[in-house]
């Protein structure tokens, strides 16, 4: 039993780990410029501080800017160095791990995208109305900070960005973002495998308040809390409860929660969460019934929040043992981008530390902010022009929001593209249901999911449009593939498998003709 508890937490972390891994690195990224290109004077230029207007100006740029939970807790810290007051900190950090361009696209394709629309504006409302009481209780929280010395132009100012990045790594921000993900081991930890499957129903009106006390300590990326969002739409469950998964699950971590009480105490820190609970629970609820779908017909069960829970069924150890099977899924789940972001990760924080131990015989800064001695003046050239720093800021923050839409072509590719690398998932999961090979075809279940949204939103990403008919054959492969997953879960016999595998390749047929011939 313990050992089952101990390697979940530990599977779970390191999941998180890897799935937040660019959202952290697109974090530093962002400090690296606003800290020595941008400077504090223009940071609260363009975030504003302690008005009405600055709350929606951090609303949009974090609607803007990809990142997570984790990602903005650097963030955060340099905007507090900025003299930014808390209430438009955290609009900003609520907004950023909500949506970016590719959560977005992703959420207006489900079956009705005017939830996620109103979800956007109900996020708005929720910094607006809680950053609004909050500062006027607390007009004066902006932290005076003495602004850093300026760094020459040239290849010295961008090595800084460099450096603040490095440093930001293996700060205080690494032990609190270690508390975020712990925050998923402690879930796993008390909830055992399973246990949420038949929860958060329409019916029930505890739903929003279940999922709250779920929500806060989670962790989840903007596309894994869109991707649940979707199959809690599918299944008929409870629109507040999924409202409140987004804002809070997606939003808020208790590392964000741990950096708040240091910095503003245990007195302040509550009031905040306590305006922020009130709000975002009491819309929850208004919502529920105007923007519940009356064309789904409700489900009983569903694995939307299976990540939350222990990953190990108690008294089943797996076969190889856990170390053996933490390795496979790990291996398996993790995609290419957050193999690189780890990379990226592992590379500042071993720069990091050096930078540390060279702080012993020399400080780098001051090499850095050394300006060139002598009275020569060379001639320049034509394109030898001194671009201001909160010019290559801005331009570094609009490349990050470019490359993030740009990446949406990759992550979503074209139809023709994507119906091949369903039809491999499709054979694997089909070929292994029907020899009997439960695990295997377990895998490769979510995995045909995933090509099957990725099928849609990319389809709308190059046609501007999703037909009811290609989501109606969509839903129908969707929903086959789930009762595939219970009959395996179940034990069912192996001839009504075979059966519905017989149905599933054929509704996979006409998912594949419709979206060739039919667009």
């Amino acid at each position: 039993m313990f050992e089952t508890i101990f390697w979940g937490a530990c599977l779970r972390i390191i999941q998180a780990t890897l799935q937040a891994a660019p959202f952290i690195f697109t974090g530093l990224c962002v400090v690296g410029l606003l800290h020595r290109m941008m400077g504090q004077k223009q940071t609260r230029w363009l975030f504003g501080s302690n008005t009405v207007a600055s709350l929606f100006q951090s609303w949009l740029i974090g609607m803007l800017l990809p990142g997570c939970s984790l990602g903005v807790i650097p963030i955060c810290k340099q905007l507090r160095r900025s003299g930014i007051a808390v209430g438009t900190i955290f609009a900003f950090a609520l907004s950023s791990p909500l949506f970016d361009p590719l959560s977005m696209l992703y959420g207006l394709t489900l079956s009705k995208p005017i939830t996620i629309v109103a979800f956007a504006l109900c996020s708005l409302i929720v910094v607006t109305i809680s950053g609004t009481i909050f500062d006027r209780m607390f007009p004066n929280t902006e932290v005076q900070s003495e602004e850093p010395p300026e760094t020459p132009h040239g290849i010295k100012r961008l090595l800084a960005v460099l450096v603040v990045m490095a440093r930001e790594s293996v700060s205080s921000t690494a032990g609190l973002i270690f508390i975020g993900l712990c925050g998923t081991g402690l879930l796993s930890m008390l909830l055992p495998a399973g246990i949420l499957q038949r929860t958060m129903s329409h019916a029930n009106p505890y739903s929003p308040l279940l999922m709250t006390a779920i929500a806060i300590p989670a962790y989840a990326t903007p596309m894994t809390a869109m991707g649940q969002l979707g199959s809690m739409f599918q299944h008929g469950n409870s629109i507040g409860a999924a409202f409140i998964l987004l804002i809070f699950g997606a939003g808020v971590n208790l590392g964000l929660l741990a950096w708040m009480i240091r910095n503003y105490g245990w007195k302040m820190s509550s009031i905040w969460m306590g305006l922020m609970l009130l709000v975002v629970v009491t819309l929850s609820y208004g919502i529920e019934r105007p923007l519940y779908p009356k064309d789904i017909e409700p489900a009983d069960h569903t694995h939307a929040f299976d990540s939350y829970c222990c990953p190990f069924v108690a008294g089943a150890s797996p076969t190889g043992g856990y170390l053996a099977e933490i390795w496979r899924r790990v291996k398996l789940d993790t995609q290419l981008h957050e193999i690189a972001g780890a990379i990226l990760l592992g590379l500042l924080g071993t720069f990091g530390l050096f930078l540390r131990w060279l702080d012993r015989r020399w400080i780098i800064e001051e090499w850095l902010n050394r300006k060139a001695g002598g009275t020569v003046t060379l001639a320049r050239g034509a394109w030898d022009i001194e671009v201001p720093g909160p010019v290559l800021a801005v331009t570094g923050l609009l490349s990050i929001v470019a490359f993030s839409i740009v990446g949406c072509f990759a992550y979503y590719p074209s139809p023709a593209e994507t119906l091949e690398e369903l039809k491999l998932a499709e054979t694997e999961t089909l070929t292994a249901a029907r020899t009997g090979q439960k695990e295997h075809a377990l895998h490769w279940l979510p995995i045909c999911e995933g090509w099957i949204r990725r099928l849609q939103v990319g389809t709308y990403l190059r046609y501007g449009r999703l037909s009811e008919y290609h989501r109606m054959k969509a839903r129908v492969v969707s929903d086959k593939l789930e009762t595939l997953e219970h009959l395996l879960e179940n034990g069912d016999s192996p001839d009504d498998i075979r059966k519905h595998v017989s149905e599933l390749s054929r509704a996979c047929g006409r998912l594949s003709r419709a979206y060739r011939e039919e667009l």
